[in-house]
């Protein structure tokens, strides 16, 4: 891709909205988590008790309204982003650290390894991803940590299976028998052409990955199997409030819109992603 066709591709996924408008919401949940201890009204208070504040619904002063301990709930959320992102970070980029090289040797050399690293793979995608997690997080007990560590080994078998095909698809293209013609060793074929050359399938991948690694999180939160009481964990939050519901119904609505829009802000920066990095995508709008 020539420079001129990067800034028409640049262009195109600026002018793309709902690219536009994932990044913004990404961007959103960065400031807040970042900012959150100067965003947050009541900063002091997220893990405390007000029986007087309890379940207040939204006014001037609570403007999301109070959780069952009286605490303010824009508070708790914008302090909860900050849980969300350490665990989508940490745990995709485990699954990445992981899932790549294993992909990537596995679809360079292939043979008997390969096969088995692959199957490997596949029984852990047999299992629902859902359940997997719900088995680890239970077997380790509820933490944040246990968190991390049960979507790491739940999630790494979709990036050592997409870099497993696409280390396959370019095995046997003219540059990488090339350079192998030339005496480069299968470490720097690996790292310097074969990696490069599908960074953005992983880009994509990981992108996309981020929205169900939240969504997973959240659900091991609710069940109880995430952080403990009274960090202020979004599925934890909405768990919480199931009790109180219809009446308080700001106390899940608030936890609840936050997490659908930042899945949704990572599930539609990974569509605008595909279409600006896939090249088949870019020959279709002309873009070289």
């Amino acid at each position: 891709m020539t420079m001129p066709g990067w800034r028409r591709g640049l262009g195109r996924f600026a002018r793309d909205r709902a690219s536009a408008l994932g990044l913004a919401l990404l961007l959103l949940l960065v400031v807040a988590a970042i900012f959150a201890p100067f965003l947050a009204p009541f900063p002091g208070d997220v893990a405390d008790f007000h029986t007087a504040n309890r379940l207040r619904p939204p006014d001037a002063v609570n403007w999301l309204g109070t959780d069952r301990m009286g605490s303010d709930l824009f508070s708790r959320v914008l302090f909860g982003a900050r849980i969300t992102i350490a665990i989508a970070v940490v745990a995709v980029g485990s699954a990445v650290v992981v899932g790549v090289p294993i992909g990537l040797v596995a679809g360079y050399y292939g043979g008997w390894p390969s096969n088995l690293l692959m199957r490997v793979s596949d029984v852990f995608l047999a299992v629902p991803q859902i359940v997997l997690a719900i088995a680890i997080a239970q077997t380790l007990g509820p933490s944040i940590e246990n968190v991390i560590l049960a979507l790491s080994i739940t999630y790494w078998p979709f990036w050592a299976r997409l870099v497993f095909a696409e280390t396959r698809s370019l095995k046997n293209e003219v540059f990488i028998e090339s350079a192998i013609a030339l005496g480069a060793s299968p470490l720097r074929v690996m790292t310097l052409h074969v990696l490069p050359n599908i960074a953005s399938a992983i880009i994509v991948r990981t992108s996309i990955g981020m929205g169900g690694t939240i969504l997973t999180a959240a659900a091991l939160g609710f069940l109880g199997l995430g952080a403990p009481p009274p960090t202020p964990e979004w599925g934890r939050m909405i768990a919480e409030s199931r009790e109180f519901l219809p009446e308080a119904w700001w106390y899940a609505t608030v936890p609840g819109v936050a997490i659908f829009m930042v899945v949704m802000g990572f599930n539609l920066l990974g569509d605008g992603l595909r279409d600006f990095l896939d090249p088949r995508i870019r020959r279709g709008a002309g873009v070289k």
